[in-house]
């Protein structure tokens, strides 16, 4: 009887919101929620000369505390912050239901703060973390692969293909979302490394100066940093929790690869998660056959893009 009334509860529950199935409303909380949870965390680094100087990485300030970075940083943070906490009110069912102008509105807002966003990722990516190729490159794709993603969404729901526009805002929101899962790794490789005892990356002496901001404890841990007289010039550092620098280096030595594994684990699992949910898929294409056909569109069913007319696949026909 208490088993029966839980349950009855959590449909409740699921039902209230518009989530017909409870392991879609599960998802949506776990997935949805951590990036919720993760970008409210993160407001405060709208502060940037307050809460993110003084909370970001070790080193990270120093590149970013002036010019076109510090433009970029600004706008990134600006732009991906409300679009992470926007975002999640586009997957809540009833919101789609009885608000569709709130959520197309909301929409078109996302897509221009995201676009926004990865202009200002890529704007700091040379320097973020180190700035290393694996780094770098796991940025630049990001950034490609959500732009390339939220744009084929809109141009599918510009023509009414519905099924494909829900599969791609899917996709670019779990790729977007692959930075808190960065972080997960991130921390967990940075403190394995660190306690190898035998991970160096080369660190410029500027930026181990401006780290420390003491010439005494500069000179103490790095002394080559000062031969010359000047702090021009690299050092190699290991990756050490126990001191500023060397948390600096176990951060940038496994940004760029938790970043691939956690895009890696977000893109298979997205379309695993399409792959399981084709009477979703259907029902939204049958909705999106019946409004082009309202709409006088050609190929009522495949207005959009969809692999009848892209590809090999057989012609869509609504069931009977």
């Amino acid at each position: 009887m208490g088993a029966e009334k839980s349950s009855n509860g959590f449909a409740k529950v699921h039902n209230a919101i518009g989530f017909k199935k409870g392991f879609n409303f599960i998802l949506w909380f776990v997935f949805a929620g951590a990036l919720f949870g993760f970008t409210l965390a993160r407001l405060q680094y709208l502060s940037i000369n307050g809460k993110f100087r003084e909370g970001s990485a070790p080193g990270e300030w120093y590149w970013e505390n002036h010019g076109f970075r510090k433009i970029g940083i600004t706008l990134h943070l600006a732009t991906i912050l409300p679009a992470g906490i926007l975002v999640v009110f586009q997957f809540i069912p009833i919101i789609r239901y009885k608000a569709l102008l709130f959520h197309r509105i909301n929409g078109y807002v996302i897509i221009l703060l995201l676009l926004l966003a990865n202009v200002g990722a890529l704007m700091i990516a040379r320097h973020a973390f180190g700035g290393t190729m694996a780094t770098q490159v796991y940025v630049g794709l990001l950034a490609i692969m959500t732009t390339l993603g939220v744009l084929l969404a809109y141009y599918n729901i510009k023509r009414l293909q519905i099924d494909q526009h829900r599969a791609w805002m899917l996709r670019t929101w779990f790729y977007a979302g692959s930075i808190v899962t960065l972080r997960i790794i991130m921390i967990i490789s940075a403190l394995i490394i660190s306690s190898s005892n035998d991970y160096y990356s080369a660190i410029p002496c500027t930026e181990i100066a401006f780290v420390y901001n003491n010439l005494s404890l500069l000179e103490a841990n790095y002394p080559q940093c000062l031969t010359n007289g000047t702090t021009d010039g690299w050092v190699a550092v290991k990756a050490d929790f126990g001191d500023n620098v060397g948390v600096k280096t176990a951060l940038n030595l496994t940004f760029g690869t938790a970043g691939w594994l956690a895009l890696f684990l977000h893109a298979v699992g997205v379309e695993i998660y399409l792959q399981l949910t084709p009477r979703e898929s259907e029902r939204l294409r049958t909705v999106s056959y019946q409004r082009q056909l309202e709409a006088g569109f050609r190929h009522p069913g495949s207005s959009g893009i969809s692999v009848d007319r892209w590809g090999d696949a057989d012609a869509w026909k609504p069931s009977s």
